[in-house]
């Protein structure tokens, strides 16, 4: 063992013997690697950069991006869930992470509940169910009155069984009692796509992804799936306030740790965390990815994961989607 290597375990012997509180101060003594798994350039990307950028300088230790993508970020979070809890390896996720519990089933090889902690939201992503500009309906009840007329003729499209649009518009339907056809793409570019060319009259969609559509009106919005309105699109009413009262989904992106991460830890980088999300300049560059900051507690991003791993459970029952 050389002497780096000794100085690095005589360290970490002595944190072991500290305090709750002081395993807390003492954290981080060397680098934190930030596992993302979605490709680089995404929602999850951006995002978990710009706040592991602030937590780096905050805590003087590199917080080390590490994109490992695929099978809807299930292979990157079987990584972290085979990490040692001890705060020096960290998760940035989406609602996709509770969602693939129900969508993978027995072919997971983590327990979503069990083998990870939640440690912050850190931005919600609401979506907006955007039309064709050919389709004849300009709101929410024109819309599910044109799909009772016409069942089954109308088209969504979405980025894949399961995924975030899949599952608002399954929402939609059910509380709506329309019967609509899913086409599911390989991902949110092909979905909105197939949108702009006509080859599917609806979606939901990320707003980031359709902003510039709408706003150049090529596709046109009628309610977004939050409790509240978009700040980016002020004018849209929610879903619920524009004819479907109790709607609400509202698709977020958080950070996780192994279980059995210490506390102190975890409460130290919520605290962190939040005070980045509060940055004026860290709202206004999630606010050009229409991405608005969603700071929580530990326990209460905990209980946000609770509900939506039953909420989303119950959809994709709903929906039938399984990953074969």
């Amino acid at each position: 063992m050389n002497l780096p290597q000794a100085c690095a375990v005589a360290t970490l012997a002595l944190i072991a013997t500290l305090p709750a509180d002081g395993v807390a101060q003492a954290w981080p003594v060397k680098p934190v690697r930030v596992v993302i798994p979605w490709p680089a350039g995404g929602s999850n990307d951006v995002v978990g950069r710009i706040v592991m950028q602030e937590l780096a300088r905050t805590f003087a230790q590199p917080f080390v991006i590490e994109n490992r993508a695929g099978a809807a970020g299930s292979i990157g979070a079987d990584v972290v869930a085979k990490a040692p809890g001890d705060g020096y390896t960290l998760m940035v996720h989406s609602t996709t992470h509770v969602g693939n519990a129900h969508l993978y089933g027995k072919k997971l090889t983590y327990d979503t509940m069990k083998d990870f902690t939640g440690v912050a939201r850190l931005s919600s992503q609401p979506g907006v169910l955007a039309v064709h500009p050919s389709l004849p309906v300009k709101t929410v009840r024109d819309f599910v009155a044109l799909a009772k007329s016409r069942p089954g003729q109308i088209n969504y499209s979405s980025s894949g069984n399961g995924s975030a649009p899949h599952l608002q518009m399954a929402l939609l339907i059910s509380m709506a009692g329309i019967n609509i056809t899913h086409v599911p793409y390989k991902g949110g570019a092909p979905q909105v796509a197939a949108l702009m060319a006509g080859e599917t009259q609806a979606s939901f969609a990320t707003i980031g992804t359709v902003i510039s559509q709408i706003q150049a009106g090529r596709l046109r919005p009628l309610g977004v799936g939050s409790a509240t309105r978009s700040s980016v699109l002020p004018d849209v009413p929610t879903i619920a306030e524009a004819g479907l009262p109790g709607y609400e989904m509202s698709p977020w992106i958080g950070v996780f740790a192994p279980a059995g991460t210490p506390r102190p830890v975890i409460d130290r980088l919520n605290r962190e965390i939040n005070a980045t999300l509060a940055l004026p300049e860290v709202v206004a560059t999630l606010g050009k990815q229409a991405l608005d900051p969603a700071p929580t507690t530990v326990d209460d991003f905990n209980r946000i994961l609770q509900v939506d791993f039953e909420k989303y459970g119950k959809l994709i029952a709903l929906t039938g989607a399984r990953v074969e």
